[in-house]
């Protein structure tokens, strides 16, 4: 095989289909098995007493029992203890993962994704994701075969332990991101759980604070997370704030990582929403580090603009949040974040958390006594479409006929009046995505047509 053959990580993990591989229940042994050498191997002595330990997380997917306990396995076969902590929040995950002391964690999940995909992330001992060289060795391990020959003896078996105050410590944790004198008493907000893995944890979060909370998509049966709920299908929280009349609406995806928010009057904010209004609060009271807010390339112009016109800066990284979260730590910066509403609040998470966001956004309609809808006026956003063609190959563009010379014409017309084209595979997905911003929207609207045409009659798939 190829080392592009014998790739198991992509690029937030390991996802695919359940039960079709890489997600099924023999190469979750063999990734448990791999994992546990791998993480014994760069630290001799555990960091906490006695065998090394790795928690296991997951959302309400009903193949993650199957995963679970498979990756369980080959831990435990590698004498390394497993902490389950049941359904909890992927940065809820990354969390415990550091309150415990525990020398990894694994959070089984498909985020977005419908719920016969399934996919298994990996956090570092301090809640970070794992570099491409950790990675590698494990992919090593497992297509080598080499993990087939390490085996430890009987009386090195590890224990499995559940862990019961898991999802006690992920809401003292969040509340924590919230100014201690503060409340939200008076304000109600619509929470939609998307039946994921916050079902739990966001609602209690923000009854403790002392809002009144209205909850939808927190009923799973396995079946259901993501579906015509949460952060995929906003309109529905929507919805639902304007039938409750709530001041904010707040819809997660099925692990939570992410937020889509609703103001009073129905409208949704996303990712360059919350970090534009966040950023310029942060830039005014001066805790922006660096003056720096890290995005990705999806981002919309007018975020620039408004940043830099208020004296800070943008760096641009590539698409996702593990992207954004190591330029993070490379420069020492604490903001960053995607449009799809992964963002990241250095001072309080080691990755992008919803909830963390939402009580950002809480806190300064707190603070300025303001609507939602008054303080998304902080910047305008310049007309931007983007539009996803589900594919059946991810063939090079270059190799398509006339694809790259539909963009550089379409580039041609936007790109004087600030606009730009972006063309990509998404890394989670068979689709391909285009992204176009200019200043007239008919002009996007007809090239989006175009090259997305040309897509289709390539690569696209049956269901497009």
């Amino acid at each position: 095989m190829t080392k592009q053959q014998n790739k198991i990580f992509g690029t937030d993990g390991v996802r695919g289909r359940a039960k079709i591989e890489p997600v099924t229940a023999e190469t979750a042994l063999k990734l448990g098995r791999a994992a546990a050498h791998v993480f014994k191997t760069l630290e001799s002595h555990s960091r906490g007493r006695g065998r090394h330990k790795i928690v296991i997380g997951k959302d309400t997917r009903l193949s993650g029992y199957m995963l679970e306990n498979a990756l369980s396995s080959g831990i435990l076969s590698m004498g390394v203890d497993v902490l389950f902590i049941g359904p909890l929040p992927t940065p809820g995950v990354a969390y415990v993962t550091r309150s415990l002391r525990a020398d990894a964690g694994i959070v089984i999940t498909a985020s977005h994704n419908p719920y016969d995909d399934n996919g298994i992330k990996f956090f570092r001992a301090d809640g970070y994701k794992l570099d491409d060289n950790i990675e590698n060795g494990i992919e090593e391990l497992v297509f080598s075969g080499a993990i087939e020959s390490i085996r430890p003896t009987a009386g090195e078996i590890g224990k499995a332990i559940r862990i019961d105050d898991a999802l006690g410590r992920y809401i003292e944790f969040a509340k924590s991101s919230f100014p201690k004198k503060m409340t939200l008493d008076g304000i109600r907000i619509v929470v939609d759980c998307a039946n994921g893995a916050a079902y739990k944890s966001t609602p209690c979060v923000l009854r403790e604070l002392g809002a009144d909370v209205i909850v939808y998509g927190n009923q799973p049966d396995g079946t259901n997370i993501n579906l015509n709920c949460g952060a995929m299908h906003p309109e529905v929280l929507a919805k639902k704030v304007l039938e409750h009349r709530a001041q904010i609406g707040i819809a997660h995806d099925g692990d939570a990582d992410r937020v889509v928010l609703c103001d009073e009057n129905g409208e949704l904010l996303d990712g360059d929403d919350v970090l534009a209004i966040t950023g310029l609060e942060m830039l005014r009271q001066n805790t922006l580090k660096e003056k720096t807010v890290v995005t990705t390339v999806m981002s919309n112009a007018g975020f620039d603009s408004v940043i830099k016109a208020a004296g800070g800066k943008i760096i641009r990284t590539g698409v996702g949040d593990r992207n954004v979260i190591d330029e993070m730590l490379r420069g020492g910066f604490n903001l960053g974040g995607e449009q799809s509403g992964h963002l990241i609040f250095g001072d309080h998470s080691s990755t992008g958390d919803g909830l963390v966001a939402a009580l950002q956004i809480l806190r300064i309609m707190k603070v300025k006594n303001a609507l939602l809808s008054q303080l998304r006026l902080c910047w305008k956003r310049y007309p931007q479409k983007v539009t996803n063609v589900r594919v059946r190959e991810k063939k090079p563009f270059d190799q398509m006929e006339g694809i790259l010379d539909l963009v550089k014409q379409a580039e041609a017309e936007v790109t004087p009046n600030g606009g730009r084209v972006l063309l990509r595979y998404s890394g989670t997905e068979s689709k391909a995505r285009l992204l176009i911003e200019g200043s007239d929207g008919a002009v996007l609207d007809r090239w989006s047509e175009k090259i997305c045409d040309a897509l289709r009659r390539q690569v696209g798939a049956e269901n497009n």
